[in-house]
């Protein structure tokens, strides 16, 4: 099922109200989210049947729908009710999540105010983003050749489609090159995250993350900042820069598909999976199956 083309497999997808079979779920190629990227989405995961803070991710969707001036056609309510329905529909337990929002044809050109909104939930099996022979050496970051735009610039704090353009050109180079992800810089050249995930970094005993305005402040970024403080670890939110790279003992990304997955090396520096990271593993694994 993982290496099957994502147009070609059995299953439901829930699009505007009603179930649709996977492989006729189809959208009209001028929709204004394919072609001005007019769209938001989510990443959720479920385990064991139960979806992991899906109210949180819903509620972001609508955040981001509302920035980009798009109005779903249903309640908070309702989209947490059909994420359920279809993961139930394809008979899931462990599995990823995507509720997508775009405009649809109705309207071309730059504005596309006159569009419909339409809303789309899949779901499929998903065991790990990375492998456990990753996880396990830890991984192998490059430093990206791109790097994340000013708030001033885009709608940082929205999941929308169009800003992932700079992940996936970080990422598509990291993997031509050998290396398992990449580190992104901000526009001011300060440390911001990987290409899909938050990054953290443990110096004696403590923690140190980047200040969350020039990204997204993921929802599982969040989720290990409670698990620290139930530890009593102290964090520190703020600048971090490159040069500062080499100070750190462990690191360290966080992220609804990567989970927490260890680093052992960003370009020359490498970094130890010690007790700090293993607990908070531990932890956050917990956590999801409560």
């Amino acid at each position: 099922m993982l290496d099957q083309p994502y147009d070609d497999r059995d299953g439901w997808i829930w699009i505007d109200g009603k179930m649709v079979p996977w492989r006729e779920a189809k959208i009209h190629v001028l929709s204004h989210g394919l072609n001005y990227a007019s769209a938001v989405f989510e990443g959720t995961r479920a385990y064991g049947g139960k979806i992991f803070k899906c109210e949180e991710h819903t509620a972001r969707l609508f955040y981001s729908a509302e920035t980009l001036r798009m109005k779903i056609p249903y309640s908070q309510d309702e989209v947490n009710a059909a994420t359920r329905e279809v993961l139930q529909k394809n008979n899931l337990g462990d599995a990823y999540i995507r509720p997508l929002v775009w405009r649809g044809p109705e309207q071309m050109g730059i504005a596309g105010l006159k569009t419909q909104t339409h809303i789309m939930i899949a779901a499929w099996f998903w065991p790990s983003y990375f492998t456990p022979e990753q996880h396990e050496r830890g991984l192998r970051l490059m430093m990206a050749n791109w790097q994340r735009i000013s708030a001033k610039a885009a709608p940082i704090h929205a999941k929308a489609s169009g800003l992932y353009v700079t992940s996936t050109m970080a990422k598509q180079e990291a993997d031509a090159l050998g290396y398992d992800d990449a580190l992104v810089l901000d526009h001011r050249g300060h440390v911001a995250e990987a290409t899909v995930a938050n990054i953290f970094f443990v110096k004696n005993g403590e923690l140190h993350t980047p200040t969350p305005d020039a990204f997204l402040d993921g929802i599982t970024r969040q989720t290990v900042l409670e698990l620290a403080a139930r530890r009593g670890i102290k964090v520190h939110i703020r600048t971090i820069l490159p040069s500062e790279l080499g100070d750190f003992d462990g690191c360290f990304l966080t992220g609804t598909a990567a989970e927490i997955a260890p680093v052992g090396e960003i370009a020359e520096h490498r970094y130890k999976l010690g007790d700090l990271v293993r607990g908070l593993m531990q932890d956050y694994a917990a956590e999801v199956r409560k």
